[in-house]
């Protein structure tokens, strides 16, 4: 049949007044709507009810459908004529494997549209009020997964060093442990400061502050659960006094 389309979007970090205006008005063009586990309730709240919904999301130990499985659903609802919105959580583009989804389709001439999301990294510091760059505390920022294969933590950590740089990881709270080791191992001061924002940028947001040596603790205390967004750098002394919801 062909003549469908499918349009990449990001649905941010989870507040719906973060959507972009061309995000909302594709979602409420939409067909079908394919989507992951980490879109909002409030997000999927906005999605019309004749809007046929298809939920393809992962967790670290639940692939509702694998990966390839989404490219080929992707392909045969565009193909079908359908006006086809993918999405995810976050941005697409960043750890949200938007661009293997997308070859696929640019191998078979389907044509496609990327609406980029405000990232989890932007959306949770900002919301937590930790600027990730300032000129007194950090000239650069690093997004790095935590999500590893083989659950290892297999980075370049001398690259890491940096004290003038902020650390962001995605995913990477049941890694926490080893990463801290890690950076303490390889030179990152023990008193680094670390935050982690839970549930970022909803009502359930929750902020926990510690150190390098001490956040491993403060999870077990707090009972801290993902979706969690790890940031590691001075830049973090700032929520103390930036810190607005």
């Amino acid at each position: 049949m062909g003549n469908g389309i499918v349009w990449l979007v990001g649905a941010g970090p989870g507040d719906p007044d973060l959507l972009t205006i061309k995000a909302l008005r594709l979602i409420q063009q939409a067909d079908v709507v394919i989507h992951d586990r980490l879109v909002s309730q409030a997000i999927m709240d906005l999605i019309p009810a004749s809007t046929r919904r298809i939920y393809v999301g992962k967790s670290r130990s639940d692939h509702a459908v694998p990966q390839e499985d989404i490219n080929q659903l992707l392909m045969r609802e565009a193909n079908a004529g359908h006006k086809v919105l993918r999405l995810k959580g976050g941005d697409p583009f960043i750890f949200g494997r938007g661009g293997e989804e997308l070859e696929l389709l640019a191998e078979a001439g389907i044509p496609f549209e990327v609406v980029p999301g405000i990232t989890a990294a932007s959306g949770c510091a900002a919301y937590a009020g930790i600027p990730l760059t300032h000129r007194d505390y950090a000239q650069s920022v690093r997004f790095i997964t935590g999500h590893l294969k083989n659950d290892g933590v297999n980075l370049h950590w001398p690259e890491l060093m940096d004290p003038m740089q902020t650390l962001v990881f995605y995913m990477g709270l049941v890694g926490l442990q080893a990463i801290c080791e890690q950076l303490i191992a390889h030179g990152r001061s023990p008193l680094t400061p670390v935050a982690l924002v839970e549930k970022g940028t909803t009502p359930q947001q929750r902020v926990v502050i510690a150190t390098l040596a001490t956040i491993n603790e403060r999870v077990i205390a707090e009972k801290v659960s993902a979706p969690t967004l790890t940031i590691i750098g001075d830049v973090v002394q700032l929520h103390n006094k930036l810190h607005w919801r």
